[in-house]
Order: structure tokens, then sequence, then C-alpha cells
């Protein structure tokens, strides 16, 4: 078995910029199909995406479910505050929170709150009843909700173009 070292250090160059872009938005795109897209051919483009892989430069490969099309039309946006700041409350919070799977993302934040989740639910009651479990938390001192009327814009795909100013 050959053994590929991993690479600490991948400079991109517009090959692989293309290459990110189009993953990002179409990850299912065949190895066929990306490599006639970026004028490549099939292998040398196979090479160059796992290149990218393991310098890091994906987190993971999924199919972006409708929350909708699942039943899950309510998102409500969570403004947290805990009693402490405290790295052992904070820790125990967020192991607390992190294995709930109404939670989408949590992100520990500067300001006037300590965290700020996105939270989806199949209706009001199932938020509600989230909501008394995460109230029922010991450090939990204050919590803010806002429920999003319309989603007016929505991207997992990162702008990558400051990268191709970089390397110009």
């Amino acid at each position: 078995m050959e053994v590929v070292p991993l690479v600490t250090e991948l400079v991109l160059d517009a090959t692989d910029l293309k290459i990110l872009n189009i993953l990002q938005n179409e990850g299912g795109i065949s190895n066929l199909e990306l490599a006639d897209r970026i004028s490549l051919s099939p292998t040398p483009c196979s090479r160059r995406v796992r290149l990218l892989e393991e310098a890091g430069f994906f987190r993971g490969r999924v199919t972006l479910v409708s929350p909708e099309a699942v039943g899950l039309p309510v998102t409500v946006f969570l403004q947290i505050t805990l009693n402490r700041q405290k790295r052992q409350n904070l820790d125990q919070f967020e192991s607390a929170i992190s294995t709930w799977p109404e939670v989408m993302e949590i992100y520990l934040m500067t300001g006037d709150f300590d965290y700020l989740l996105r939270v989806v639910a199949p209706s009001l009651e199932a938020f509600h009843n989230f909501l008394t479990k995460l109230t029922e938390i010991e450090e939990m001192n204050h919590i803010k909700s806002s429920f999003a009327l319309k989603q007016v814009r929505y991207s997992t795909a990162l702008p990558l173009d400051h990268l191709s100013q970089e390397n110009s």
C-alpha cells in the first residue's frame, strides 16, 4: 500500500479555485464532468481534488435537504446568555446542546450575548418543547428568540474571489 504524505500547505492556482467553486455548488458532479468543465483530463482532475481534500479544504460532502420538504418550516435564532462565562460553563453548555438535532448551528459570540443558535422545528409547539428543555440547563440566564419569517438568501458556498486576487 502506497503512503501518500499529507499536504501541509497547498498553493492554490486558478484551476484549484475553479474546482473549489464548482464543488461548493455541485457536490454531486462526476469527476468526468468536473474535468471537462475545468479543461483537464479525468486523472489529473481527480488528483487535484484528492490533494485539496488531503490539504483540508473540504469539511465533508453532503446533500442539502429542504427543511420545508421534510416538515421543518420553523426556523428560530436564539441569543443566549449564560450566568458566567467560565470555560467549564461554556464547555458544559456546548456539550449539552451540541447533540440536540434541532440545533443546526452554534456560535460563541462577543457582545451582548454569549451564543447564537439556529434551530429548526416542525411546529411552534415543538419549538416550545425545545425551549423548555433549553431553560433546564443550569447556567442559563437569558434567552431571546427571533423567528425567521422568510429566508431571503441561503448559501453554503464560501466566496473565494479574495484567493484569486492573492495569487495574482
